[in-house]
């Protein structure tokens, strides 16, 4: 089923009636002040109301495969969750509140239903990591590193990252990427073979060209590029000047390029 069709879940949306702001609030202090059954009556009205508003929603995940219905259905969800909680006392459009209870009804069923399961822990752990960066970056005008939101949810920076990768959408292997109107290049176009030759032999390169550090320099390179040091962080654990390590680190990646 396609969103351009007049039916969607049974209901034909060029018969959707579409409420006014004011007809909006109106309806929305009778289902916070009036009795049962003119809130019941209330709340359906304002329901039918906005349903155009959750195809709008929608539309914006038409490129994700979901079946249109299903979307619609959960979308309604977000709906009535939005008129539940909507405050009438702050001057807002309920669209403004709305549409963001709706968007995140429908993130929530896609990443549930994600043929990749991720554990509800790991899920929170990332949403808080994004919530912290969200704020450091707006307090300090610039992001945070892995390391500065770790610390501050406490958490270690291994967990944070395998949270933070674990809700990234998985990509296509026939995700164009570029196209100049003749030839498209996909993902797996970018995709290179770790077996090739070339690989092995630049790694059995590498390791004799690391094996001809000092001590001190794989030390360095162990701690600035495998566990992601900073030049500052390793200098106060090897106990010398930042600018030693600056020093240290560039000698050995001179002597790996030059070996190589």
């Amino acid at each position: 089923m396609q969103y351009n069709k007049v039916e969607i879940c049974g209901i034909n949306t060029a018969k959707i009636k579409v409420l006014k702001e004011p007809e909006k609030r109106e309806l929305l202090n009778i289902i916070r002040t009036g009795t049962p059954r003119e809130s019941a009556v209330a709340r359906e009205k304002m329901i039918n109301g906005n349903l155009r508003l959750v195809l709008s929603v929608i539309q914006r995940f038409t490129n994700r495969g979901e079946n249109p219905d299903d979307l619609f259905q959960v979308g309604c969800i977000g709906l009535i969750k939005a008129i539940d909680n909507f405050n009438t006392e702050l001057d807002v459009r309920f669209s403004t509140y709305g549409v963001p209870m709706i968007i995140g009804e429908i993130r929530r069923y896609l990443r549930d239903n994600n043929s990749i399961r991720v554990s509800r822990s790991m899920r929170d752990i990332a949403y808080k990591a994004m919530q912290v960066k969200e704020q450091m970056t707006a307090q300090n005008d610039k992001e945070p590193t892995i390391e500065e939101i770790a610390k501050a949810l406490e958490l270690p920076k291994e967990s944070v990252v395998l949270a933070l990768e674990a809700i990234v959408e998985p990509v296509s292997l026939y995700e164009p990427v570029f196209s100049d109107g003749n030839d498209t290049i996909y993902v797996m176009d970018q995709v290179g073979d770790n077996n090739d030759d070339k690989n092995w032999l630049d790694e059995i390169a590498l390791k004799e060209a690391m094996a001809n550090l000092s001590d001190r320099e794989k030390r360095v390179l162990s701690l600035r590029f495998f566990r992601g040091r900073t030049q500052m962080e390793v200098a106060q654990e090897i106990g010398i000047s930042q600018a030693q390590v600056s020093r240290i680190e560039k000698g050995a990646l001179s002597h790996i390029k030059k070996d190589m």
